[in-house]
């Protein structure tokens, strides 16, 4: 995915562009007239903190040198492209580079095999010569997808991993037909760049470009303000580094890969299989159950806020028949079991049965909402499973109505391991009375609803399966047999060998007392 964006010429000398201009986040780009596209600021904050890197790239310019190009003019045009070059990763793994130059013919300047270095590149490119003829820009589209892009000149084997890239720069009307084979270029995974300067055919620019045309065609009065267009072409071949910015949503450990990243964990953990989350036990049977405010205060777009959460909570469990169970409880003035444990289990049905909840608004009795969750919620007759861990998960926004001291207690005093989630109003001291121990890693806190997805990456579900006591018991004693009767052994010193005692009798004995232990 190529990441890019555009300033339209008419904000272009605002107070807040200048800013940018100014801090060298960005550069001005003007395009035909009504295509504008948003300013991409964290592209270009991502290009000024260095932690922005060029996805692997075949890229070949096809450069108009016809007679209309004077030669001061193309002088500008090898300038632009020498500076993109320079903020291109070039190399034999990252980004290659070509020229194709063409007027009434066309000529392979440079070779995408040829030079593996920004210095060699920039160099070959000040020697390119105009070819001063007329303009065949659809045989020179054709030769670079027969010549340019092949592998014998460089070109890698086509791959999701591998942008095929093409930008053509014009100022005329071609000479011949570029409709169809710009389509076969384009059928082929090239991506068509068209820039036109001074009287160049608009019309010819719309039909070589990829879509959206926004993105893809760009004109320029003349060439002396062709630079322009360098930072355009930058920060279109800039891919973000995920984990160095922030955004991703692995748990634990983000590590970076070429235009994304992946998920890792700590020593001793496991990555679930939603490729995001870490456990310590994730192959432990769970009964989960989310209790979720949903009073008046809440108000109804932050409500599908809170379903968004819930739902991205569900993607890091383990959701089937024998793994995660999870029932869902909405409360406000009243208690209302929206689904019970175990009716869905597998994230498609769970997800689309939460995004259906209605909101109920009203007030906000959560005391009366943690009874409910202990006495009900998790009752077998509810779908809870006996021997399975059981997670409660509360969520509110405001200072509960009533009283919740008992019923908080109640739920921990069940074996339940309670989260608290807390936004806005939310009263902290409330959600450390509902939050198991130690609380600093049961209960979290947000000041905005759009800001409760730094939670769902936090909140961390573990429940280990314990060991059965009644195998442990009994392996202690029979440990502490053993040694008592060591103990006895040693004391006797049978296991020294006496005056007239064989080894054989020693053994004998031995063997006797262990039989009788066990």
């Amino acid at each position: 995915m190529i990441i890019r964006y555009k300033v339209p010429r008419e904000v272009a000398m605002t107070p807040s562009v200048l800013l940018l201009l100014l801090l060298g986040l960005m550069g001005a780009h003007a395009t035909f007239p009504a295509a504008h596209a948003p300013v991409d600021l964290r592209t270009a904050a991502a290009m000024a903190a260095g932690l922005c890197k060029t996805r692997p790239t075949d890229l070949v310019f096809i450069v108009d040198s016809s007679r209309s190009v004077r030669p001061s003019e193309f002088e500008q045009v090898k300038v632009f492209l020498a500076k993109v070059i320079e903020g291109l990763d070039v190399g034999p793994n990252a980004t290659r580079v070509g020229v194709v130059n063409y007027a009434s013919r066309v000529k392979n300047e440079v070779s995408l095999k040829t030079h593996r270095t920004k210095a060699g590149l920039v160099k070959a490119v000040t020697k390119i010569e105009p070819l001063s003829t007329g303009t065949m820009t659809g045989l020179a589209i054709q030769f670079s997808l027969n010549v340019a892009f092949s592998e014998s000149e460089g070109a890698r084997v086509k791959s999701p991993d591998i942008s095929k890239v093409a930008i053509i720069v014009t100022d005329g009307r071609p000479q011949d037909n570029v409709k169809e084979v710009a389509q076969r270029a384009r059928d082929a995974g090239i991506e068509l760049f068209a820039i036109g300067v001074g009287r160049v055919d608009m019309n010819t620019l719309k039909q070589i470009a990829s879509e959206p045309l926004d993105d893809h065609v760009d004109y320029v009065e003349s060439y002396s303000v062709i630079e322009k267009l360098t930072k355009k072409f930058q920060e279109a071949f800039c891919v973000s580094d995920l984990c160095a910015t922030g955004d991703h949503d692995c748990e634990q450990i983000c590590v970076s890969t070429p235009g994304s990243y992946k998920c890792a964990c700590k020593d001793g953990l496991t990555l679930l299989d939603d490729g995001r989350s870490c456990s310590a036990c994730s192959g432990a049977a769970t009964d989960v159950v989310f209790l979720i405010d949903g009073s008046k205060s809440v108000r109804p777009e932050n409500f599908e806020l809170v379903k968004k959460w819930i739902n991205q909570i569900v993607d890091k469990l383990d959701v089937s028949d024998a793994k995660t169970h999870v029932g869902l409880v909405q409360y406000s003035s009243s208690v209302k079991q929206e689904f019970p444990l175990g009716r869905f289990n597998n994230k498609k049905d769970l997800k689309d049965a939460v995004k259906k909840m209605a909101y109920m608004e009203r007030g906000t009795m959560t005391g009366q909402a943690l009874r409910y969750l202990s006495e009900n919620s998790f009752a077998p007759g509810q779908g809870a499973r006996p021997g399975v861990g059981k997670v409660g998960i509360v969520f509110t926004d405001g200072r509960s109505q009533d009283y919740i001291g008992d019923a908080a207690k109640k739920a921990k005093e069940n074996g339940f391991k309670m989260y608290a989630v807390g936004v806005g109003n939310a009263v902290e001291d409330e959600l450390k009375e509902i939050a198991s121990e130690p609380t600093g890693e049961h209960y979290f806190y947000t000041a905005d609803f759009k800001t409760m997805t730094q939670i769902a990456k936090k909140l961390q579900i573990n429940i280990c399966q314990e060991e059965d006591p009644c195998e442990c018991d009994s392996l202690v004693k029979f440990q502490k047999k053993v040694e008592d009767a060591l103990q006895a052994l040693t004391k006797k010193h049978i296991l020294l060998p006496a005056a007239g005692r064989t080894g054989e009798s020693v053994s004998k004995r031995i063997a006797a007392l262990e039989s009788k232990i066990v």
